[in-house]
C-alpha cells in the first residue's frame, strides 16, 4: 500500500472533525509512495487486528503492558522494536503513524500525546469518555495537522460506503429518524 493510499483510505469518515483533502496529501507529499512506520499501540484484542489491516506497512513498534501479548506479537513482527510504555514509543522520531488499540480509558491520553509527537493516528472507539476529551482531541487535532481516524468495524467498507452513498442521493426518501 502507498503512503498516499494509506492515508486518504484510513481517513475515511475522519474522527472528530472534517479533514481537507489537501491536509492529507500534504500529509503524504514528502515521499508518497515510501511505506508509512508504523507503531502499534495495544497489540491484544482488536490491536491484534488493526495489525493485519496495517501489515503491508512497516511495523516497526509494538507495545502493549500484557508480556505475553507482546511476546506474541513480537513474534510476528520480529524486527519490530518492543516497548511497555507506549510514551517511550512515540519518542520514536521513525515512526509516521500509531494504531491506538489500548484499554477504552487510554484512548484519549494515548491519541493526544501521538498527534502531539506529530503521528497519524488511527484510534479504536471509544475516541474519549467526556466531552472533554474529546474537545481536547479536536484541538490537538487542529494544531498537529495529521490524518486522523477512529475505528468503527464496517463503517469504512466499501458496501458500507455504497449505501451511504445510495440514503445521500435519496434512493430511500427523506431519512425522518437515525
Amino acid at each position: 500500500m502507498k503512503r498516499r493510499t494509506f492515508l486518504k483510505t484510513t481517513v475515511g469518515a475522519g474522527f472528530v472533525g472534517s479533514l481537507s483533502p489537501n491536509l492529507l496529501l500534504g500529509a503524504a507529499k514528502d515521499k508518497p509512495n515510501e511505506k508509512l512506520n508504523i507503531g502499534i499501540i495495544g497489540s491484544g484484542g482488536r490491536g491484534s487486528a488493526n495489525m493485519r489491516g496495517v501489515a503491508s506497512e512497516n511495523i516497526v513498534a509494538l507495545c502493549d503492558v500484557n508480556g505475553q501479548t507482546l511476546a506474541a506479537s513480537q513474534k510476528k513482527y520480529p524486527k519490530a522494536k518492543a516497548y511497555f510504555d507506549w510514551r517511550k514509543l512515540l519518542e520514536d522520531k521513525s515512526i509516521d503513524a500509531v494504531t491506538v488499540s489500548t484499554a477504552d480509558h487510554c484512548h484519549a491520553l494515548a491519541a493526544v500525546a501521538a498527534m502531539r509527537a506529530g503521528k497519524h493516528v488511527y484510534c479504536e472507539k471509544p475516541l474519549a469518555h467526556s466531552v472533554y476529551e474529546a474537545r481536547v482531541m479536536r484541538e490537538t487535532y487542529a494544531k498537529a495537522k495529521v490524518a486522523t481516524q477512529m475505528g468503527t468495524q464496517i463503517h469504512a467498507t466499501d458496501n458500507y460506503r455504497r449505501v451511504v452513498e445510495l440514503v445521500q442521493s435519496g434512493a430511500i426518501g427523506p431519512v425522518r429518524e437515525a
